[in-house]
C-alpha cells in the first residue's frame, strides 16, 4: 500500500534528497506560533511527505503490539542491529536489540560515555485501543454466531459499529506451539462487523446518552451466519477453526486475539498534508523514535529506544511500563560493564544520572469543537512537538524543561506547549513509571485529531518534527 504525495514536480524531485532535513516553523517567545507549513522549504515539505509515506506503510502492518514488535525486529536486523545476549558489554557505536516476550522491545545504541554515567531513554507505547476476544468467544444469537469481546483502552463504543474489523493475534496450544492469526487486512479476506440499528428502528436507542447508545457488552461482531446444513452456526465456527488453524475450543482460552479496524491509512484533503489511520496513539511515537534511532550517529550516552505494551490499560503486566524490565536491563548492562565490581548502588546512581523522554500523542485542537480546549495552551496540528505542561505535579522540573527546549532549538525543531482544560480532560502516559525510578523524565508528543477512534488524523509535518525532536533529545550533549 502506497500513499502518493502530489506537491508538484519540484517537490517530488526534492523528495529524493536526504530524509534528514530538519523540520522548521516560525519561532516565538513560547514555542511555535505558526504552522510549520507556512515557511517550510520545498525540501522540508517533500521530506515530510516522504516520511509520511513510510509511516503509512508502517501503520498498515503494525496493527497490534505483537505485529509491531515483529516488524520492528525485522527492520532492525536488516539495518545491522543484533540480538543482545546476556553479558555483552555495550561499546561506543554498538547496535543491539532486546525484546520482552514479543510484546515490548528495546533498541540499544552505544554512546560515548559508559552506562554507569547514565543512559538516554525514549519510551513510547505500541498498544492501541481495540476489542479483544473473551476466553469463550463464540455465542449463538438469532441465527448468527457472534464474537464475545472485551475492550482495551478508552473508546467511544458507537464508533466501533459498522466498520470493517480484522482479527489478528495468536493462539497458544498446551504443547507449546503457536498459531498466528491475521484475517481481514487483505483485499480478498472476509472482515468482521458489529451491526448497529438502522434509523428506522432506533428511536428508543437515540434517546439514550452517548455513553449508552451502544453498551460495551454489545460490541459483538458477526463471526458467521447459519445454520450450515444440520450444524448450528456457533458449532460450525468451532469446526472451521479446527479445520483452518488446528485449534480446539479450549485453545481459545490461551489466545490473544484482537479485533482492530481493517481500514488502510489514507491521505486527507486536497493537499494531502494530513494522514488518517488506525493506531496513531501511539505508534506515531514509536515510528518517529525508530526513524530517529536508525539515523542516529554515536550519541553522548547509550540510547535505549523502548516500546512498551499495555499503556492503554494503565501500564500493567510484565510487558507494560510498570514492569521492572527496562531498569533490570540497565542493571544487566552495568553488570556487563563492571563485572565482579558491580554493586546495586551503581544502578541507582546510573538511573539518577539518566534522562527519559516519554512520548504519547495528544488530542489536537478540533475545528468542529474548539471549545474543548483552552486555546491559549492548546496544541495545534502542524505546529510541531508538544511539551506537555499538565501541572499538578506531572510536569518535568523546570531545569529539565529548559534543557529540552535547548535541545529542540539547537536542531530548529518546531515545538509548542500543551495543557488540558483544567478539570475537564486528561490522560495517562509512560512518564510516571519512568520517574518512579528517579529518572528525570519529560513528556511530549504531537497533536492528533480523534485519538482513540478507529481512524485518527495526524499532520505529516508533525511526524517529521517528532522524529527530529527525538533525535535532538538523544544527541544533545550539554
Amino acid at each position: 500500500m502506497t500513499i502518493r504525495p502530489t506537491l508538484g514536480a519540484a517537490l517530488l524531485a526534492a523528495a529524493c534528497l536526504s530524509t534528514a532535513q530538519p523540520s522548521a516553523a516560525a519561532p516565538c517567545a513560547q514555542g511555535t506560533c505558526e504552522s510549520a507549513w507556512k515557511d517550510a522549504s520545498a525540501t522540508t515539505a517533500a521530506t515530510a511527505m516522504e516520511l509520511a509515506r513510510e509511516y503509512a506503510n508502517f501503520l498498515n502492518g503494525a496493527r497490534t503490539e505483537l505485529s509491531t514488535v515483529s516488524m520492528i525486529q525485522r527492520e532492525a536486523e536488516r539495518l545491522g542491529f543484533k540480538a543482545w545476549k546476556e553479558g555483552q558489554r555495550i561499546k561506543t557505536g554498538d547496535r543491539y536489540f532486546v525484546h520482552n516476550r514479543g510484546r515490548a522491545f528495546t533498541l540499544i545504541i552505544g554512546g560515548r560515555e559508559p552506562v554507569s554515567k547514565g543512559v538516554r531513554i525514549v519510551a513510547s507505547h505500541i498498544d492501541s485501543p481495540r476489542l479483544e476476544l473473551k476466553g469463550r468467544p463464540i455465542d449463538n444469537a438469532q441465527g448468527f454466531a457472534l464474537f464475545q469481546t472485551n475492550y482495551h483502552g478508552g473508546i467511544k463504543t458507537y464508533q466501533w459499529t459498522n466498520i470493517p474489523l480484522a482479527l489478528i493475534g495468536r493462539i497458544d496450544r498446551k504443547d507449546g506451539s503457536t498459531v498466528e492469526v491475521s484475517l481481514g487486512l487483505k483485499a480478498d479476506d472476509p472482515i468482521f462487523i458489529i451491526p448497529d440499528l438502522s434509523p428506522h428502528t432506533a428511536r428508543d436507542q437515540m434517546k439514550r446518552s452517548a455513553s449508552e447508545v451502544v453498551a460495551h457488552e454489545d460490541l459483538d461482531p458477526l463471526a458467521a451466519s447459519g445454520p450450515h446444513g444440520k450444524t448450528a452456526v456457533a458449532d460450525w465456527v468451532f469446526e472451521h477453526l479446527k479445520e483452518t488453524y488446528r485449534v480446539d475450543a479450549a485453545d481459545l482460552v490461551s489466545a490473544e486475539l484482537s479485533l482492530v479496524p481493517a481500514l488502510a491509512p489514507r491521505d486527507v484533503g486536497f493537499d494531502r498534508r494530513l494522514l488518517a489511520a488506525y493506531g496513531q496513539d501511539d505508534r506515531l511515537g514509536a515510528f518517529a523514535s525508530l526513524k530517529a534511532a536508525y539515523e542516529l550517529e554515536t550519541p553522548p550516552n547509550t540510547a535505549l529506544i523502548h516500546f512498551a505494551d499495555n499503556e492503554e490499560s494503565g501500564n500493567v503486566n510484565v510487558t507494560g511500563a510498570s514492569s521492572t524490565f527496562l531498569t533490570d536491563f540497565v542493571g544487566e548492562l552495568l553488570y556487563a560493564e563492571k563485572g565482579s565490581d558491580y554493586r546495586h548502588p551503581m544502578l541507582t546512581r546510573a538511573l539518577t544520572a539518566s534522562k527519559a523522554l516519554s512520548i504519547d500523542v495528544n488530542p489536537g485542537v478540533n475545528p468542529m469543537n474548539p471549545g474543548a480546549w483552552e486555546l491559549t495552551n492548546a496544541p495545534r496540528l502542524g505546529y510541531g512537538v508538544n511539551i506537555k505542561l499538565y501541572g499538578r505535579g506531572f510536569n518535568a522540573n523546570s531545569e529539565f524543561i529548559a534543557w529540552t527546549r535547548a535541545a529542540l532549538d539547537d536542531r530548529s525543531v518546531a515545538w509548542q506547549t500543551t495543557t488540558y482544560k483544567v478539570g475537564r480532560a486528561g490522560g495517562g502516559t509512560l512518564g510516571s513509571e519512568l520517574a518512579h525510578y528517579n529518572i528525570d523524565t519529560i513528556d511530549f508528543g504531537v497533536p492528533v485529531l480523534s485519538i482513540h477512534t478507529p481512524y485518527a488524523v495526524s499532520d505529516k509535518m508533525d511526524v517529521l518534527a517528532l522524529r527530529d525532536g527525538v533525535a535532538a533529545f538523544l544527541s544533545y550533549s550539554r
